[in-house]
């Protein structure tokens, strides 16, 4: 009998759906596959009363699952690839990326349509820096305050009345059937997706050829393009939670077209730099979008927050 592939996941609901959706793919390009989910808690899970720049990051959310592959307890993990640091761990692999789903971010409340319509003073829970930087920017009278937690417990302390709107992404209350949450979904122009937003992707290691084989039909290209530019901007940045970073790519019929953002928590600075180029030579247009940002003084910005 054929040993079963382990997919390593976090527990949380979307972080199950994530898994079981890739299980189901895998079972449908290689129905000779066994194919297992093996949940399991994280740091980033378990930590809820601090932001992910004061605990050590994004990584939190990935290091166990990885430390599963590592030890044999799994063959591969589910990420949202968002929480996904720049750089991987030493012989570890992003294997296949998959079509991504809607990657804006989404306004949620119980009492107004839109982000216009918020009052001066009104609380809007985020836990992420690269949202409250753009959207303190342009509306600087609300207030923004920190959420942590999973996409339902976001939801039940919005429903409590301890914010008047949260930011969530659309990706993820669609997944999990929750859609009709979003109040409105935000025009990118006002604030550039998380690098990687929407797009679920599978991590291996690097040398288990059997799981990268299985995995090499679930690749989709035009994404990998997409997600390897706005990774290459972090990666040129020295990107971490610590720095509110923001890049978007899109591609079309070869071109690819990059937007990144960096700016400072309190809204007060907002630096924007904008590339085309070709489609497969991704990692130019990532760095001639990085370098620009660094002339326009990116530097100091994120060198101020690495200090926080």
């Amino acid at each position: 009998m054929a040993e079963p592939l382990r997919i390593a996941t976090r527990r949380s609901p979307l972080a199950l759906w994530q898994a079981e959706f890739v299980a189901a793919a895998l079972r449908v390009a290689r129905p000779e596959l066994i194919v297992e989910i093996v949940p399991m808690s994280t740091e980033g899970d378990e930590i809820l009363d601090r932001s992910l720049a004061a605990v050590g990051g994004k990584g939190l959310f990935t290091k166990e699952l990885e430390r599963a592959m590592l030890d044999g307890r799994a063959e591969l993990a589910v990420h949202s690839l968002k929480d996904v640091p720049a750089a991987l761990p030493e012989g570890m692999l992003l294997v296949a990326v998959f079509d991504p789903a809607d990657p804006r971010d989404a306004f949620v409340s119980n009492d107004h349509a839109t982000l216009d319509a918020l009052p001066d003073g009104a609380r809007v829970g985020s836990s992420s820096l690269r949202r409250q930087a753009q959207l303190q920017h342009r509306y600087p009278a609300l207030r923004f305050e920190m959420l942590r937690g999973n996409v339902q417990s976001r939801l039940r302390r919005l429903d409590e009345g301890a914010y008047d709107a949260i930011i969530l992404a659309v990706a993820g209350l669609e997944r999990l059937g929750l859609g009709e949450r979003v109040r409105e979904a935000i025009d990118p122009a006002i604030c550039v997706p998380a690098i990687g937003q929407g797009v679920l992707a599978v991590e291996c290691r690097a040398d288990d050829d059997r799981t990268r084989q299985a995995l090499a039909a679930l690749e989709h290209a035009p994404t990998r393009a997409r997600i390897t530019a706005e990774r290459t901007v972090n990666a040129r940045l020295q990107g971490s939670c610590h720095a509110p970073i923001a890049a978007y790519a899109v591609v079309h019929e070869g071109v690819l077209s990059l937007v990144a953002r960096v700016g400072e928590p309190d809204g007060s600075r907002l630096l924007e730099a904008r590339a085309e180029g070709r489609a497969d030579a991704p990692e130019a247009v990532g760095l001639r979008v990085a370098d620009d940002l660094l002339n326009q003084g990116a530097a100091a910005i994120l060198a101020a927050a690495a200090a926080r």
